[in-house]
């Protein structure tokens, strides 16, 4: 967990499971590699602060550092949605991938590219690969191209809003996030970024490669 980007008392943690409802069995009732998950739980109303929403990001602050955001080609997860989340926020409460970035914008050293899912296709159950370059939405916090939250973007959209203004900008952090917004408990699994998959385990995240 990083801990200067959490807000509350949320939960992510590694975790067995979840194994499908009651009533889901089959491929899709057990996460898509291994035995175990990123379990994340938020709550909507539980701070004195101006949103009361807590908030959470699990990454990595080490192995991205410095690495190029528009040699980002492959982003995506599995999602563990419960009819329960969308009840709290609807069917686009879902988790985020954030990478803290450099933007390189004039003196501007810092903001992050948030990606917004869009809904899962199931709930109750294991989602498929929710693809980042295709599907939801980017935007970044600070507003330094044409993708911010007013005006979001592809990921295509995205990068060439970086190559129009000249800007290399490189990632300081990676990570799976929620809040600050609606109540949300479920689970993440199979973050891919690039060529790489990150295989959430009880005993740690393990590092698998994409054929």
């Amino acid at each position: 967990m990083i801990t200067r980007n959490t807000i509350g008392s949320p939960v992510a943690e590694l975790r067995d499971g979840p194994f499908g409802s009651f009533d889901v069995q089959g491929p899709s009732a057990r996460p898509p590699y291994g035995q175990g998950s990123l379990g994340i739980a938020v709550a909507s109303n539980s701070t004195s602060l101006t949103p009361p929403s807590e908030k959470v990001d699990f990454g990595n602050e080490v192995d991205f550092f410095g690495d190029r955001v528009l040699g980002l080609n492959q982003v995506g997860f599995h999602v563990f949605q419960t009819r329960e989340n969308v009840g709290y926020g609807g069917p686009g409460n879902m988790p985020n991938i954030r990478f803290e970035i450099d933007p390189d914008v004039g003196t501007d050293n810092y903001s992050t590219l948030v990606w917004v899912p869009g809904p899962s296709p199931v709930t109750d159950r294991w989602s498929p690969y929710i693809n980042a370059t295709s599907t939801g939405y980017w935007y970044l916090s600070g507003g330094e191209t044409t993708c911010n939250q007013a005006a979001q973007c592809t990921f295509q959209q995205l990068k060439a809003s970086f190559t129009a203004i000249g800007a290399q900008p490189t990632i300081y952090t990676a990570a799976v996030g929620k809040g600050r917004d609606s109540m949300w408990i479920g689970a993440v699994d199979g973050l891919r970024i690039n060529r790489n998959i990150y295989d959430f385990e009880r005993g740690g995240v393990r590092v698998l490669r994409a054929r």
